[in-house]
């Protein structure tokens, strides 16, 4: 089953396309999803957890699609604002600060059975681990995603000016970072 997107919003909105244009659509975007998540929340199993759940609302809401913006959009919208629930539930289950969420991310990162990455690329993640929240997202669409400044504002709601300074000041946190030693 091969559509365009208009084609497969079509059929996820019919009674009898539904199931096989949900598989198309979940085969389609679930690992780039999966991804965009992970880079948020650093942790496989949350991962897994939050993307369930991306598909689901999904599923449940694709009648109430507006179609204005793209469904990959709609769809990164749902995974980023899942994600920051997750966060901010982590932070008011533990009652912790943003620093020591962010080194409980850290944390997942060091003890990740999945990561691959050398010891720089360890490095990178866990200056990317320092960022505020928003700009670790607009720094993780632009770097890892590849989006463009008009589709990461459609996605945060947020103007492409906002999004530009967000991602400066984001490259010059890192570099500051990666020049200092942690070790």
């Amino acid at each position: 089953m091969e559509l365009n997107e208009q084609e497969l919003i079509a059929s996820l909105k019919s009674e009898s396309g539904r199931e096989e244009a949900f598989q198309l659509l979940v085969k389609t975007y679930q690992q780039r999803l999966y991804w965009h998540i992970r880079k948020i929340v650093m942790n496989h199993d949350d991962t897994d957890d939050i993307l369930q759940n991306v598909f689901i609302k999904v599923w449940k809401n694709v009648d109430g699609f507006r179609e204005d913006s793209s469904l990959f959009t709609w769809m990164f919208k749902i995974a980023t604002n899942e994600s920051l629930s997750h966060l901010q539930k982590l932070r008011r289950h533990t009652v912790v600060s943003m620093n020591e969420v962010s080194q409980y991310l850290a944390e997942s990162l060091e003890s990740d059975v999945y990561f691959e990455g050398d010891e720089i690329q360890r490095k990178f993640q866990l200056a990317i681990l320092q960022l505020p929240n928003k700009q670790r997202i607009v720094f993780n669409m632009k770097y890892f995603d590849e989006m463009k400044y008009e589709e990461i504002s459609k996605v945060l709601k947020t103007s492409v000016g906002a999004l530009k300074a967000s991602y400066h000041f984001a490259v010059k946190k890192i570099e500051e970072f990666l020049k200092e030693d942690h070790t």
